[in-house]
């Protein structure tokens, strides 16, 4: 089984995962939270900073894009490639409205028709090897059998399926019963993401499918960063959590900034410690550094983890 780190905007950027790797551990590829071409065919400043070359980082790293035109996907890898790394992953998942609105992430789901003539030319031509991550469709399930069996008429590397529709967003229960259909159906091999909160979720996937190839976790490892490495002790999370604010502080050249970034992790962390309701409140109001620091160690010392 190979454990790979979601792509969550504003949460595993560079620092974030350089720092996972540095204290935790146990994850085989990171994915990197989409960034999105354009006609003028450059990198943002914040797009370099988050693309380095592939050899300056010692774990695995794919770039993931997210574009519903080929010549920008085709440009995407090839700057990809020229930073030496060996795969590229498209966004067919994302639900947000306006990336929805636009044909892009599971908007591109709408229309299998101008899907086929997009994966019809990235195909003929790419030069890295292509991995999908999908949801099942964009409004029911049922629309899935026929996405399928599109992915399945291309190279696809690897398909990792989050087995609900664009208008659950990340709410209600997954539809295991259509990644059991991928499962039969698929020639691809298959990673499943989607809730897995322990490892206990992913024994159960096992053991319901032998052959699965990969998991994709994304908000369980940022509540317990720890998990695939035999859990998450206080005194290593501390220092991971220091680490991080220290790292951000120094990118933003701001605290206060460096501070809302952390903010967005504890807003899953949070959840992990019996009655951390009051002080993860306070945490959320101050706008002093050093406040939230102190709020951030009293929390870990005296909630206990669940």
């Amino acid at each position: 089984m190979n454990y790979y780190f979601a792509p969550m905007e504003g949460l595993t950027d560079s620092i974030y995962r350089l720092q996972h790797h540095r204290f935790f551990g146990g994850v085989n590829r990171y994915y990197m939270p989409f960034f999105s071409p354009t006609i003028h065919r450059t990198l943002t400043s914040k797009e370099t900073r988050e693309l380095p070359r592939a050899d300056s980082v010692p774990f695995t790293v794919v770039p993931q894009v997210m574009t519903k035109c080929a010549e920008d996907f085709l440009w995407a890898a090839e700057v990809v490639r020229d930073l030496g790394y060996n795969e590229i992953n498209l966004n067919i998942g994302c639900p947000s409205g306006t990336v929805v609105a636009k044909g892009k992430g599971s908007g591109m789901l709408r229309d299998l028709e101008e899907l086929t003539k997009f994966f019809d030319s990235i195909f003929a031509v790419s030069s890295l090897p292509v991995t999908v991550k999908t949801r099942i469709g964009l409004e029911s399930p049922e629309e899935f059998p026929a996405v399928l069996e599109l992915y399945n008429r291309y190279p696809i590397k690897e398909l990792t399926i989050h087995p609900r529709v664009r208008k659950q967003f990340y709410e209600g229960q997954v539809h295991l019963e259509w990644f059991t259909y991928a499962m039969q159906h698929s020639a691809i091999p298959l990673c499943f993401n989607g809730d897995i909160r322990t490892l206990s979720d992913v024994s159960v996937l096992q053991e319901e499918y032998p052959g699965l190839n990969a998991v994709m976790i994304g908000r369980g490892l940022i509540a317990d960063p720890g998990m695939l490495v035999g859990g998450t002790d206080i005194g290593t999370l501390e220092s991971f959590l220091n680490a991080l604010m220290d790292d951000y502080a120094v990118e933003f050249a701001s605290c206060r900034n460096a501070l809302f970034r952390m903010k967005e992790n504890w807003a899953y962390l949070h959840d992990r410690f019996t009655g951390s309701d009051k002080l993860w409140k306070k945490m959320r109001k101050t706008t002093d550094a050093a406040e939230f620091r102190r709020l951030s160690a009293e929390l870990l010392h005296t909630c206990p983890m669940k």
